[in-house]
């Protein structure tokens, strides 16, 4: 089970404020006055980096080890979907014009279910990935 969320290193700067940065991710890096903006502010920029990874079709990192001292920051949940669909099909060796013969689609219907900037039905995405052999479960937790 892959869960959607990425560990960030979380430290305070020499001017005081929360710096946030993520192992998985060099470029991406953030910041805030406080604590709770800085882990809110984390989110969004771990969001930016896999949606321009997602656009310019980079390779996206699997979740590494979380280790001591370190935060897990959460996928923004808009783009968790495309995140799954893209990890499924790189992990299975598709295209994305296999994907589409498999759903009857044309290739256009998959380009845009993968892009970030496209609001795509969850639906849609939930049944590109239950063609993969592959579901995504949402679970509530103590935060």
């Amino acid at each position: 089970m892959f869960s959607f969320h990425y560990p960030a290193i979380v430290r305070r700067d020499e001017a005081g404020r929360w710096m946030v940065t993520f192992p998985d991710f060099p470029r991406a890096a953030t910041d805030g006055k406080h604590l709770a903006e800085a882990l809110d502010e984390a989110s969004d920029c771990l969001g930016s980096e896999i949606a321009f990874r997602l656009v310019d079709k980079e390779g996206i990192p699997q979740p590494s080890a979380l280790k001591r001292g370190q935060r897990l920051v959460p996928v923004p949940l808009h783009l968790a979907p495309k995140l799954a669909l893209h990890l499924t099909l790189r992990e299975q060796g598709l295209n994305n014009s296999q994907l589409a013969r498999r759903l009857g689609v044309t290739e256009a219907v998959v380009r845009r279910l993968l892009d970030p900037r496209h609001d795509s039905r969850p639906e849609r995405v939930q049944a590109a990935l239950a063609a993969l052999g592959k579901r995504i479960i949402v679970s509530l937790e103590a935060a």
